[in-house]
């Protein structure tokens, strides 16, 4: 929201725009976007440099006129950039789309519990830690380095998830998960409505921060990945989160097309059933059985959620905690049509 869109980087450098589309770039590489701003504002007025897309080591520059970014992709482009820590861009141009025709309200009934949205394997739990432990948590992942990706920010434990791939490397183990977390691991260890909590052995934490209006893309939990149990606790703020059930299976955006346009078009993909859930801050999300291989979870990208009839204003920043435990060996679930390695 708020944000122009692009489309597409042109592969015609003779077809020239005010916009450029910048690899090897951006924050994920050490690079803010004021820095950006400021080397290529020397080839002209810069009115903006934006996240091409969520991997944080792509930009789009955007100047008020293609004379200037003309002048910097001759420049910059293919050449380490010594005021850019010496790394080589690769710059081609972009086009701004235009804004997407308003389409008809896709708004569905919000569950306030897990009961309520009946999805097989999902469960609810309410102020799952106190306010007191919600501040000490929050404080101690704030006195530990974040890494910034496009438009939110996360920490890695035991094992670093690699976006690219969605999978971690089982061989490059960071080490037991931070003291920090031992509280929600005992809570979790007497978590209802599980056979076997007692032997839950979690081995992976990732951290997000979400500024408001930053939600996250559609997507399940990589089955090669994770075992069964995934457990997401939302701290300091509030979110609406979809689920969604394909009937063909796992659900990839179409070529060419944006992850997150198609997700806030939900009537441009056909057959499949949707449901959504509020999550107050404090409470623990556990997805299980059919709700953790099955449905595609999602939360919009939005500054103001409708929770039926009223109005839930995000806060300043949603923190959550995501705790899995790493697979060591193949997938055997009930929903193989749902798998990774059906992509």
């Amino acid at each position: 929201m708020g944000l122009p869109r692009f489309g597409a980087a042109k592969t015609n450098h003779s077809t020239s725009t005010p916009n450029l589309y910048v690899a090897n770039c951006g924050p994920a590489v050490g690079l803010s976007h004021d820095t950006i701003a400021s080397v290529f504002g020397s080839f002209g007025l810069v009115h903006g440099v934006f996240p091409a897309d969520d991997s944080g080591a792509r930009v789009i520059v955007c100047y008020n006129d293609a004379t200037s970014a003309a002048a910097a992709l001759t420049a910059l482009h293919g050449r380490p950039c010594p005021h850019l820590a010496g790394r080589t861009l690769h710059i081609r141009y972009s086009l701004l789309r235009p804004p997407p025709a308003p389409t008809p309200s896709t708004s569905i009934q919000v569950c306030l519990s897990a009961a309520e949205a009946n999805i097989p394997g999902l469960y609810l739990l309410l102020d799952f830690v106190t306010p007191q432990e919600e501040q000490e948590l929050l404080a101690a992942v704030d006195a530990r380095p974040w890494i910034s990706l496009a438009k939110r920010r996360v920490q890695h434990y035991g094992y670093k998830f690699c976006y690219q791939t969605r999978n971690v490397d089982t061989k490059q183990h960071l080490g037991e998960l931070p003291s920090f977390v031992a509280p929600v691991l005992e809570k979790i260890s007497s978590f209802p409505n599980l056979n076997d909590a007692a032997n839950v052995s979690l081995d992976q934490l990732t951290v997000n921060e979400y500024p408001p209006g930053v939600g996250l893309s559609p997507h399940i939990d990589t089955h090669s990945a994770f075992e069964g149990l995934i457990f997401s606790l939302s701290l300091a703020g509030p979110c609406l989160m979809e689920f969604r059930r394909y009937a063909q299976g796992a659900w990839f955006p179409k070529a060419g097309s944006s992850v997150d346009m198609d997700a806030e078009n939900p009537d441009n993909s056909s057959n499949f059933s949707r449901k959504a859930i509020y999550l107050p801050p404090r409470s623990m999300l556990l997805l299980s059985e059919e709700a953790r291989y099955a449905w595609h979870h999602y939360i919009p990208h939005h500054k103001i959620d409708m929770v039926n009839d009223n109005v839930i204003k995000r806060s300043s920043r949603r923190v959550s905690f995501t705790l899995r435990k790493v697979r060591t060996g193949p997938c055997q679930c009930e929903f193989p049509q749902y798998c990774d390695s059906q992509r």
